[in-house]
């Protein structure tokens, strides 16, 4: 099937925190045992930023190293230049949405409000259970 899905931090987060509804997590946990989920060089630096409680951190590790990290590469860089000349828009999410963007992917957010408006992205909010992609 390949990669379709580009995971915000907020959403990692909440699935290892145990904040997503059970069918969000449900769902999310099956896209990632299916390889369907990347996350953005931002959202590595994210999770692996805060070291305490060390389990967690261990979590977190574990996580980064079993998903697919997009780099930020010259497609990537360009796309961010063309969000911030066109949006408000912290340099972070920028280049979680360039990412998103570059590769063809849907955004998975509970910030969909930060991403509001930007041509051609698809943002899913795995706390909208009735937004749920087919499993």
């Amino acid at each position: 099937m390949g990669t379709r899905y580009l995971a915000d931090t907020n959403a990692i987060i909440d699935l290892v925190t145990g904040r997503l509804p059970p069918v969000a997590s449900a769902w999310l946990e099956g896209q990632l045992n299916q390889l369907a989920v990347a996350v953005s060089v931002v959202t590595r630096i994210e999770l692996l930023t805060k070291t305490e409680p060390a389990a967690e951190y261990a979590t977190m590790q574990d996580f980064v190293q079993s998903v697919a990290v997009l780099p930020l590469d010259e497609p990537v860089v360009a796309q961010t230049i063309r969000l911030r000349q066109q949006h408000r828009v912290k340099l972070p999410d920028a280049i979680i949405a360039a990412t998103a963007l570059a590769h063809g992917l849907v955004l998975v957010s509970r910030n969909v409000s930060d991403f509001a408006g930007m041509a051609g992205l698809v943002v899913f909010n795995p706390h909208d259970t009735a937004q749920l992609p087919a499993l």
